[in-house]
Protein backbone atom coordinates (compact mmCIF):
# COMPACT_ATOMS: atom_id res chain seq x y z
CA UNK A 1 0.00 0.00 0.00
CA UNK A 2 1.00 4.01 -0.37
CA UNK A 3 2.67 5.36 2.23
CA UNK A 4 3.43 9.18 1.96
CA UNK A 5 6.55 10.28 2.84
CA UNK A 6 6.24 14.45 3.06
CA UNK A 7 3.99 16.81 1.77
CA UNK A 8 6.10 19.41 0.23
CA UNK A 9 5.32 23.15 -0.92
CA UNK A 10 5.48 23.24 -4.76
CA UNK A 11 6.78 27.14 -4.32
CA UNK A 12 9.22 27.03 -0.90
CA UNK A 13 9.70 23.32 -1.05
CA UNK A 14 9.34 22.96 3.03
CA UNK A 15 8.52 19.27 3.63
CA UNK A 16 5.51 18.60 6.12
CA UNK A 17 4.18 15.89 7.60
CA UNK A 18 0.85 14.72 6.82
CA UNK A 19 -0.12 14.68 10.08
CA UNK A 20 1.12 18.20 10.15
CA UNK A 21 -0.59 20.18 7.80
CA UNK A 22 -4.00 19.01 6.05
CA UNK A 23 -4.17 21.31 2.76
CA UNK A 24 -1.64 24.68 1.59
CA UNK A 25 1.90 25.58 2.98
CA UNK A 26 0.94 27.94 6.24
CA UNK A 27 3.84 29.97 4.98
CA UNK A 28 3.05 30.63 0.78
CA UNK A 29 -0.89 30.25 1.51
CA UNK A 30 -3.34 28.85 -0.71
CA UNK A 31 -2.48 29.68 -4.01
CA UNK A 32 0.87 29.52 -4.08
CA UNK A 33 1.39 26.79 -1.12
CA UNK A 34 -0.10 24.05 -3.15
CA UNK A 35 1.54 20.32 -1.52
CA UNK A 36 2.86 17.79 -3.59
CA UNK A 37 2.34 14.17 -2.55
CA UNK A 38 6.28 12.84 -2.24
CA UNK A 39 6.42 9.05 -1.74
CA UNK A 40 9.87 6.62 -0.80
CA UNK A 41 10.49 5.57 -4.78
CA UNK A 42 13.11 3.79 -3.91
CA UNK A 43 10.12 1.26 -2.09
CA UNK A 44 7.82 1.96 -4.43
CA UNK A 45 9.69 0.59 -7.77
CA UNK A 46 10.38 -2.77 -6.05
CA UNK A 47 6.80 -2.85 -5.20
CA UNK A 48 5.36 -1.61 -8.55
CA UNK A 49 6.75 -3.57 -10.89
CA UNK A 50 6.11 -4.81 -14.66
CA UNK A 51 5.91 -7.77 -13.41
CA UNK A 52 3.51 -7.59 -10.41
CA UNK A 53 1.64 -5.27 -12.95
CA UNK A 54 1.52 -7.96 -15.77
CA UNK A 55 -0.18 -10.62 -12.95
CA UNK A 56 -2.69 -8.16 -11.09
CA UNK A 57 -6.45 -8.81 -12.20
CA UNK A 58 -7.81 -5.78 -10.97
CA UNK A 59 -8.82 -3.17 -13.68
CA UNK A 60 -9.32 -0.25 -11.48
CA UNK A 61 -7.08 2.73 -10.42
CA UNK A 62 -6.23 0.85 -7.46
CA UNK A 63 -3.74 -1.42 -8.61
CA UNK A 64 -1.38 1.60 -8.50
CA UNK A 65 -2.31 1.40 -4.42
CA UNK A 66 1.88 1.65 -4.25
CA UNK A 67 1.91 5.25 -5.70
CA UNK A 68 -1.03 6.51 -4.36
CA UNK A 69 -2.08 8.38 -0.63
CA UNK A 70 -3.75 5.07 0.46
CA UNK A 71 -2.44 2.79 3.40
CA UNK A 72 -5.40 0.11 3.88
CA UNK A 73 -7.83 -0.80 1.53
CA UNK A 74 -10.69 -0.78 4.07
CA UNK A 75 -12.09 2.70 2.57
CA UNK A 76 -11.61 1.76 -1.05
CA UNK A 77 -15.55 2.30 -2.44
CA UNK A 78 -16.93 -0.46 -4.46
CA UNK A 79 -17.50 1.45 -7.88
CA UNK A 80 -15.36 0.42 -10.37
CA UNK A 81 -12.84 3.74 -10.85
CA UNK A 82 -10.00 4.08 -13.87
CA UNK A 83 -8.80 1.39 -16.21
CA UNK A 84 -11.16 3.01 -18.56
CA UNK A 85 -10.62 2.50 -22.55
CA UNK A 86 -8.04 3.39 -24.78
CA UNK A 87 -9.02 3.29 -28.23
CA UNK A 88 -6.64 3.32 -31.43
CA UNK A 89 -7.48 5.38 -34.95
CA UNK A 90 -5.05 4.43 -37.32
CA UNK A 91 -6.88 5.37 -40.40
CA UNK A 92 -8.13 9.03 -39.04
CA UNK A 93 -4.44 9.16 -37.97
CA UNK A 94 -2.91 8.98 -41.41
CA UNK A 95 -5.83 11.50 -42.92
CA UNK A 96 -4.15 13.93 -40.08
CA UNK A 97 -0.81 13.69 -40.90
CA UNK A 98 0.00 11.31 -37.54
CA UNK A 99 2.33 8.75 -36.47
CA UNK A 100 -0.60 7.06 -34.36
CA UNK A 101 -3.97 8.68 -32.64
CA UNK A 102 -5.48 7.50 -29.20
CA UNK A 103 -8.17 8.59 -27.56
CA UNK A 104 -8.33 7.38 -23.59
CA UNK A 105 -12.33 8.32 -22.58
CA UNK A 106 -12.78 8.83 -19.14
CA UNK A 107 -16.48 9.36 -19.76
CA UNK A 108 -16.75 6.05 -19.14
CA UNK A 109 -16.20 6.01 -15.26
CA UNK A 110 -19.11 5.87 -12.50
CA UNK A 111 -20.04 9.52 -12.57
CA UNK A 112 -19.04 9.51 -16.37
CA UNK A 113 -15.70 11.79 -15.55
CA UNK A 114 -12.45 12.06 -15.16
CA UNK A 115 -12.85 14.01 -11.52
CA UNK A 116 -13.87 10.32 -9.96
CA UNK A 117 -10.35 9.85 -9.94
CA UNK A 118 -10.01 12.31 -7.18
CA UNK A 119 -13.00 12.06 -5.34
CA UNK A 120 -12.45 8.36 -5.01
CA UNK A 121 -9.37 9.55 -3.03
CA UNK A 122 -10.69 12.57 -1.55
CA UNK A 123 -13.82 10.23 0.05
CA UNK A 124 -11.43 7.74 1.45
CA UNK A 125 -8.97 10.53 3.40
CA UNK A 126 -12.17 11.87 4.39
CA UNK A 127 -13.12 8.87 6.34
CA UNK A 128 -9.53 7.79 7.45
CA UNK A 129 -9.52 11.39 9.18
CA UNK A 130 -13.10 10.65 10.87
CA UNK A 131 -14.83 13.61 8.95
CA UNK A 132 -18.94 13.67 9.05
CA UNK A 133 -19.03 16.06 5.98
CA UNK A 134 -17.30 16.56 2.81
CA UNK A 135 -18.25 19.67 0.51
CA UNK A 136 -16.34 20.65 -2.91
CA UNK A 137 -17.10 23.92 -5.59
CA UNK A 138 -17.00 22.90 -8.52
CA UNK A 139 -18.46 23.86 -12.14
CA UNK A 140 -20.81 20.20 -11.98
CA UNK A 141 -18.15 17.51 -12.56
CA UNK A 142 -16.06 17.34 -9.27
CA UNK A 143 -18.80 17.93 -7.63
CA UNK A 144 -21.14 15.22 -8.84
CA UNK A 145 -18.07 12.63 -8.75
CA UNK A 146 -17.99 13.27 -5.00
CA UNK A 147 -21.39 12.83 -4.22
CA UNK A 148 -21.69 9.28 -6.17
CA UNK A 149 -18.64 8.23 -4.62
CA UNK A 150 -20.04 9.92 -1.14
CA UNK A 151 -23.23 7.72 -1.31
CA UNK A 152 -21.37 4.69 -1.01
CA UNK A 153 -20.46 5.87 2.34
CA UNK A 154 -21.46 7.53 5.61
CA UNK A 155 -20.76 10.82 4.52
CA UNK A 156 -22.66 14.10 3.75
CA UNK A 157 -22.09 15.74 0.80
CA UNK A 158 -22.75 19.41 0.56
CA UNK A 159 -22.11 21.28 -3.10
CA UNK A 160 -21.36 25.01 -3.96
CA UNK A 161 -21.68 25.72 -7.70
CA UNK A 162 -22.72 28.62 -10.05
CA UNK A 163 -26.04 28.80 -10.94
CA UNK A 164 -24.91 28.31 -14.59
CA UNK A 165 -23.76 24.88 -14.05
CA UNK A 166 -25.68 22.07 -16.29
CA UNK A 167 -29.15 21.12 -15.46
CA UNK A 168 -27.54 17.32 -16.25
CA UNK A 169 -25.01 18.18 -13.65
CA UNK A 170 -26.94 19.50 -10.88
CA UNK A 171 -29.35 16.46 -11.62
CA UNK A 172 -26.65 14.05 -10.58
CA UNK A 173 -25.60 15.83 -8.13
CA UNK A 174 -29.21 15.75 -6.27
CA UNK A 175 -30.02 12.24 -7.24
CA UNK A 176 -26.57 11.25 -5.32
CA UNK A 177 -28.77 13.18 -1.89
CA UNK A 178 -26.01 16.18 -1.60
CA UNK A 179 -27.15 19.19 -0.41
CA UNK A 180 -26.65 21.72 -3.40
CA UNK A 181 -26.03 25.56 -3.46
CA UNK A 182 -26.40 27.18 -6.75
CA UNK A 183 -24.47 30.34 -6.04
CA UNK A 184 -25.07 33.55 -7.56
CA UNK A 185 -21.39 34.17 -9.25
CA UNK A 186 -18.96 32.50 -10.96
CA UNK A 187 -16.80 29.30 -10.42
CA UNK A 188 -14.42 31.40 -8.17
CA UNK A 189 -16.98 32.80 -6.44
CA UNK A 190 -18.11 29.26 -5.73
CA UNK A 191 -14.32 28.50 -4.72
CA UNK A 192 -13.86 30.84 -2.15
CA UNK A 193 -17.74 30.12 -0.53
CA UNK A 194 -17.15 26.85 -0.07
CA UNK A 195 -13.81 27.02 1.70
CA UNK A 196 -15.18 29.33 3.97
CA UNK A 197 -18.05 27.19 4.80
CA UNK A 198 -15.89 24.28 5.22
CA UNK A 199 -13.07 26.06 7.69
CA UNK A 200 -16.09 27.29 9.73
CA UNK A 201 -18.27 24.19 10.04
CA UNK A 202 -15.02 21.87 9.76
CA UNK A 203 -16.12 19.82 6.72
CA UNK A 204 -13.67 18.03 4.78
CA UNK A 205 -12.48 20.44 1.52
CA UNK A 206 -12.64 17.98 -1.77
CA UNK A 207 -12.25 21.57 -3.51
CA UNK A 208 -9.21 21.42 -6.78
CA UNK A 209 -5.90 22.06 -5.67
CA UNK A 210 -6.54 22.94 -1.73
CA UNK A 211 -6.52 19.31 -1.44
CA UNK A 212 -3.01 17.79 -1.96
CA UNK A 213 -4.35 14.33 -2.59
CA UNK A 214 -6.50 15.19 -5.35
CA UNK A 215 -3.80 15.12 -7.83
CA UNK A 216 -2.52 11.18 -6.91
CA UNK A 217 -5.78 10.38 -7.88
CA UNK A 218 -5.56 12.04 -11.27
CA UNK A 219 -2.37 10.61 -12.06
CA UNK A 220 -3.47 7.40 -12.48
CA UNK A 221 -4.79 8.80 -16.14
CA UNK A 222 -1.09 9.23 -17.07
CA UNK A 223 0.18 5.53 -15.36
CA UNK A 224 -3.08 3.57 -16.92
CA UNK A 225 -2.15 5.21 -20.23
CA UNK A 226 1.55 4.66 -20.54
CA UNK A 227 0.64 0.70 -19.03
CA UNK A 228 -1.88 0.39 -22.14
CA UNK A 229 0.66 1.30 -24.45
CA UNK A 230 3.35 -1.29 -23.22
CA UNK A 231 5.31 1.26 -21.19
CA UNK A 232 5.77 3.28 -24.34
CA UNK A 233 3.79 6.40 -24.28
CA UNK A 234 2.88 8.23 -27.29
CA UNK A 235 5.05 11.58 -28.44
CA UNK A 236 2.38 13.96 -27.01
CA UNK A 237 -0.83 14.02 -24.71
CA UNK A 238 -3.48 16.50 -24.84
CA UNK A 239 -5.23 17.42 -21.67
CA UNK A 240 -7.68 20.26 -21.10
CA UNK A 241 -7.23 22.81 -18.88
CA UNK A 242 -9.09 24.60 -16.41
CA UNK A 243 -7.79 24.72 -12.56
CA UNK A 244 -4.31 22.82 -13.56
CA UNK A 245 -4.87 19.83 -10.79
CA UNK A 246 -5.66 17.53 -14.14
CA UNK A 247 -2.37 18.69 -16.12
CA UNK A 248 -0.53 18.22 -12.90
CA UNK A 249 -1.58 15.15 -11.97
CA UNK A 250 -1.05 13.44 -15.78
CA UNK A 251 2.57 15.42 -15.73
CA UNK A 252 3.26 13.87 -11.97
CA UNK A 253 2.13 10.34 -13.38
CA UNK A 254 4.54 10.13 -16.05
CA UNK A 255 7.28 11.64 -14.26
CA UNK A 256 7.09 8.96 -10.70
CA UNK A 257 6.57 6.10 -13.62
CA UNK A 258 9.84 7.49 -15.52
CA UNK A 259 11.35 8.03 -11.56
CA UNK A 260 10.73 4.01 -10.61
CA UNK A 261 11.23 2.79 -14.11
CA UNK A 262 8.74 1.42 -15.55
CA UNK A 263 8.87 4.13 -18.52
CA UNK A 264 12.32 5.50 -20.46
CA UNK A 265 11.12 8.88 -21.90
CA UNK A 266 8.46 11.07 -20.94
CA UNK A 267 5.62 12.04 -23.48
CA UNK A 268 5.05 15.59 -24.04
CA UNK A 269 1.89 16.86 -22.27
CA UNK A 270 0.35 19.83 -23.83
CA UNK A 271 -2.20 21.78 -21.96
CA UNK A 272 -5.18 23.12 -23.77
CA UNK A 273 -7.16 25.92 -23.11
CA UNK A 274 -10.00 27.70 -24.20
CA UNK A 275 -9.64 31.35 -25.54
CA UNK A 276 -11.86 32.94 -23.42
CA UNK A 277 -10.01 31.42 -20.08
CA UNK A 278 -6.96 30.96 -20.72
CA UNK A 279 -4.83 31.84 -17.77
CA UNK A 280 -2.51 28.97 -17.11
CA UNK A 281 -1.58 29.11 -20.86
CA UNK A 282 -0.64 33.11 -20.31
CA UNK A 283 1.26 32.54 -17.29
CA UNK A 284 3.17 29.68 -18.69
CA UNK A 285 4.38 32.41 -21.16
CA UNK A 286 6.07 34.28 -19.24
CA UNK A 287 7.64 31.92 -16.83
CA UNK A 288 11.46 32.13 -16.85
CA UNK A 289 11.70 29.24 -14.41
CA UNK A 290 11.73 30.22 -11.11
CA UNK A 291 8.54 32.45 -10.54
CA UNK A 292 4.82 31.82 -11.90
CA UNK A 293 2.71 34.92 -12.69
CA UNK A 294 -0.48 34.91 -11.26
CA UNK A 295 -2.82 37.24 -12.89
CA UNK A 296 -6.58 36.41 -12.39
CA UNK A 297 -9.59 36.98 -15.25
CA UNK A 298 -13.03 37.15 -16.11
CA UNK A 299 -13.34 33.53 -17.23
CA UNK A 300 -15.91 32.86 -20.62
CA UNK A 301 -16.51 29.84 -22.41
CA UNK A 302 -18.82 26.82 -23.61
CA UNK A 303 -16.32 24.43 -21.76
CA UNK A 304 -17.79 25.12 -18.59
CA UNK A 305 -15.63 22.21 -16.62
CA UNK A 306 -12.51 24.46 -17.75
CA UNK A 307 -14.32 28.21 -17.39
CA UNK A 308 -11.82 28.85 -14.72
CA UNK A 309 -10.55 32.75 -14.27
CA UNK A 310 -8.26 32.50 -11.18
CA UNK A 311 -6.69 28.57 -10.87
CA UNK A 312 -6.14 27.29 -7.47
CA UNK A 313 -3.37 25.14 -9.26
CA UNK A 314 -1.53 27.47 -11.52
CA UNK A 315 1.63 27.37 -9.93
CA UNK A 316 1.88 23.56 -9.88
CA UNK A 317 0.11 23.11 -13.52
CA UNK A 318 3.00 25.34 -15.08
CA UNK A 319 5.89 24.01 -12.82
CA UNK A 320 5.14 20.58 -13.50
CA UNK A 321 4.56 21.17 -17.50
CA UNK A 322 7.83 23.13 -17.74
CA UNK A 323 9.45 20.64 -16.02
CA UNK A 324 8.04 17.60 -18.47
CA UNK A 325 9.01 19.58 -21.60
CA UNK A 326 5.44 20.33 -22.41
CA UNK A 327 3.33 23.18 -23.45
CA UNK A 328 -0.36 25.24 -23.42
CA UNK A 329 -2.14 26.18 -26.35
CA UNK A 330 -5.85 28.01 -26.55
CA UNK A 331 -8.75 27.50 -28.96
CA UNK A 332 -11.64 29.04 -29.26
CA UNK A 333 -15.31 28.38 -28.43
CA UNK A 334 -15.85 27.54 -31.45
CA UNK A 335 -13.25 25.40 -32.04
CA UNK A 336 -14.69 23.61 -29.29
CA UNK A 337 -17.77 22.90 -30.08
CA UNK A 338 -17.21 21.91 -33.89
CA UNK A 339 -14.92 19.36 -32.05
CA UNK A 340 -17.47 18.04 -30.16
CA UNK A 341 -19.04 17.22 -33.13
CA UNK A 342 -16.18 15.95 -35.63
CA UNK A 343 -15.04 13.62 -32.58
CA UNK A 344 -18.19 11.67 -31.69
CA UNK A 345 -18.68 10.88 -36.16
CA UNK A 346 -15.12 10.10 -36.57
CA UNK A 347 -13.92 8.18 -33.43
CA UNK A 348 -17.32 7.57 -31.58
CA UNK A 349 -16.61 8.86 -28.19
CA UNK A 350 -18.80 11.65 -27.78
CA UNK A 351 -17.36 14.26 -25.23
CA UNK A 352 -18.75 17.27 -23.04
CA UNK A 353 -17.17 20.69 -24.34
CA UNK A 354 -13.97 20.49 -21.78
CA UNK A 355 -13.17 16.81 -23.33
CA UNK A 356 -13.28 18.51 -26.73
CA UNK A 357 -10.89 20.88 -25.99
CA UNK A 358 -7.85 19.10 -26.02
CA UNK A 359 -9.21 17.44 -29.42
CA UNK A 360 -9.93 20.87 -30.81
CA UNK A 361 -6.04 21.37 -30.04
CA UNK A 362 -5.22 18.39 -31.90
CA UNK A 363 -6.91 19.32 -34.85
CA UNK A 364 -5.40 22.61 -34.41
CA UNK A 365 -1.87 21.59 -34.31
CA UNK A 366 -2.05 19.06 -37.00
CA UNK A 367 -3.28 21.38 -39.41
CA UNK A 368 -0.37 23.41 -38.37
CA UNK A 369 2.05 20.58 -39.17
CA UNK A 370 3.56 20.70 -35.30
CA UNK A 371 2.69 17.08 -34.13
CA UNK A 372 3.20 15.97 -37.90
CA UNK A 373 4.20 12.07 -37.46
CA UNK A 374 4.10 11.96 -34.07
CA UNK A 375 1.97 9.98 -32.03
CA UNK A 376 -0.80 11.68 -29.92
CA UNK A 377 -3.14 10.41 -26.67
CA UNK A 378 -6.13 12.61 -26.21
CA UNK A 379 -7.99 12.45 -22.94
CA UNK A 380 -11.25 12.88 -23.29
CA UNK A 381 -12.29 13.95 -19.66
CA UNK A 382 -16.40 14.07 -19.61
CA UNK A 383 -19.24 12.52 -21.03
CA UNK A 384 -21.24 14.49 -23.90
CA UNK A 385 -24.26 13.91 -21.81
CA UNK A 386 -23.17 15.77 -19.19
CA UNK A 387 -24.21 19.16 -21.27
CA UNK A 388 -26.60 17.74 -23.71
CA UNK A 389 -27.88 21.82 -24.52
CA UNK A 390 -24.53 22.49 -25.88
CA UNK A 391 -24.25 19.09 -28.04
CA UNK A 392 -27.53 20.09 -29.40
CA UNK A 393 -26.19 23.54 -30.52
CA UNK A 394 -24.00 21.63 -33.24
CA UNK A 395 -25.44 18.07 -33.34
CA UNK A 396 -27.96 19.14 -36.79
CA UNK A 397 -31.77 18.34 -36.45
CA UNK A 398 -33.93 15.46 -36.60
CA UNK A 399 -36.31 14.75 -40.10
CA UNK A 400 -39.88 14.90 -38.47
CA UNK A 401 -41.94 12.82 -40.96
CA UNK A 402 -45.27 10.60 -41.91
CA UNK A 403 -44.68 7.00 -41.26
CA UNK A 404 -44.58 6.26 -45.12
CA UNK A 405 -41.86 4.55 -47.02
CA UNK A 406 -41.96 7.30 -49.90
CA UNK A 407 -41.63 10.02 -47.51
CA UNK A 408 -38.55 8.45 -46.50
CA UNK A 409 -37.43 7.72 -49.78
CA UNK A 410 -37.97 11.49 -50.11
CA UNK A 411 -35.68 12.37 -47.89
CA UNK A 412 -32.99 9.80 -48.87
Amino acid sequence: MGEVKALRCITCGKEYSPDDVEYTCPKCGPRRGTLEVIYDYETVAKQLTRESLAADQERTMWRYLPLLPIPDRRFIQPLRVGYTPLYSYDEYARELGLGALYIKDDGQNPTASYKDRASSVAVIKAQEKGKRVVTAASTGNAASSLAGFSAATKLKTMIFVPRTAPEAKVTQLLIYGAKVFLVNGSYDVAYDLAAEAAEEFGWYNRSAAVNPYLVEGKKTGALELAEQMAWNPPDVVLVGVGDGSVVSGICKGFSELQKIGLIDRLPQVIGVQAEGSAPIAASFSKYDGNTVAIDDIEAETVADSICVGKPRDIVKAVTYVHANGGRFITVSDKQIMAAIATMARRTGVFPEPAGAAPFAGLLKLAAQGDIAGKSAAVMVTGNGLKDIATARRVAGSAIEIEPTLAVVKEHL
